[in-house]
């Protein structure tokens, strides 16, 4: 039987400058998204489509939950199968094509994780284990367009 998890948050557009969206360049694209028990993420749109650069933008979200969603995948498979991960850094980055309408989507996201371990014997065992985490990170499998990997694994001793 399957299992259903179910999620809310509330997205409230806090960019009204008095007069609503009586025109493009006269609102605010600013937003803040709660859950439940949560502090608040503040977010715009991309700085490219007169957002505040200073916020999280829908994209950097996307990509954060796609970097985050393997890395615990990853830690927990680590962690069964003995490798003792004592770091992890994602850079990742994406490519996001925009259409001649001004819509797009998503070309590729690349996920760079620097994985530090606590021994080279676990090197290898370390390698592997992203392709797994890969099929069964929720937000990858979601996604309509490739995620690839460029991990590269260190030792402490």
């Amino acid at each position: 039987m399957e299992k259903r998890h179910y999620y809310e948050l509330t997205t409230a557009w806090t960019g009204n400058k008095g007069t609503g969206t009586d025109g493009y360049q006269r609102y605010d694209r600013s937003y803040t998204l709660s859950c439940k028990d949560k502090p608040a993420i503040y977010g715009s749109s991309d700085p490219a489509f007169r957002g505040d650069k200073h916020k999280y933008n829908p994209e950097e979200l996307l990509v954060a939950s796609l970097s985050s969603c393997h890395m615990l995948w990853y830690l927990h498979l680590c962690a069964e199968a003995g490798v003792i991960v004592v770091a992890y850094i994602d850079q990742a980055e994406a490519i996001m094509v925009e259409s001649p309408d001004g819509g797009g989507k998503f070309e590729a996201v690349t996920l760079k994780p620097l994985v530090t371990v606590k021994s080279v014997d676990m090197v290898e065992a370390a390698k592997g284990l992203h392709q797994k985490a890969n099929e069964l990170c929720f937000i990858a499998n979601s996604v309509n367009f490739q995620v690839f990997h460029q991990a590269e694994i260190v030792h402490l001793g």
